[in-house]
């Protein structure tokens, strides 16, 4: 799909068919996700895919927006494995890991699969619910799957500030 087309035409879809990901998509979004710039090239991301009934009905003990979605992904960060600011430390690892979630999103949308990034959620139960090393830390939840029929962008997509009040030139 065209770049501009795709970003326009993708919503948050909170509405799935009943269906887990086809294996071929789910690698298609990993694909995407494994092309992402990360700082310095150390690729900190750590995905989870949950693409069972069994791994999908424990999210919901993690989360109430789940969304009764049939698949997810859940973005963590090694924190061992960042690049660091120099100037203050700080890690590019949440950053890149919330690069590789725009990218698993948008190729999700270009192969028909919907997504809604999800930050709501308790970091604590998503690491005892899934056995997850203390040294990766979850950014992201995609809940995503095939959106069903009536699934709808909500009220508040199209909805944007003048991008004079989000842009500025050289002075804040």
């Amino acid at each position: 799909m065209e770049f501009t087309k795709l970003i326009k035409e993708r919503y948050s879809v909170r509405s799935f068919l009943p269906e887990h990901l086809k294996k071929e998509d789910i690698e298609k979004i990993l694909s995407a996700a494994h092309l992402a710039p990360t700082g310095c090239n150390f690729q900190p991301q750590r995905i989870l895919v949950l693409n069972t009934d069994e791994s999908v009905k424990k999210l919901k003990d993690c989360t109430k927006c789940h969304f009764d979605a049939p698949c997810a992904m859940l973005v963590c960060y090694n924190k061992d494995e960042s690049w660091a600011r120099k100037y203050d430390g700080a890690l590019s690892a949440p950053v890149d890991a919330a690069i590789v979630t725009t990218h698993m999103m948008l190729a999700a949308h270009n192969i028909g699969v919907g997504t809604c990034w999800v930050m709501h959620f308790d970091p604590e139960a998503m690491k005892n619910t899934y056995n997850i090393p203390t040294n990766y830390e979850p950014v992201a939840l995609l809940v995503m799957g095939y959106p069903s029929p009536d699934a709808e962008a909500h009220t508040f997509h199209s909805t944007f500030r003048p991008i004079e009040e989000t842009v500025s030139y050289e002075t804040f």
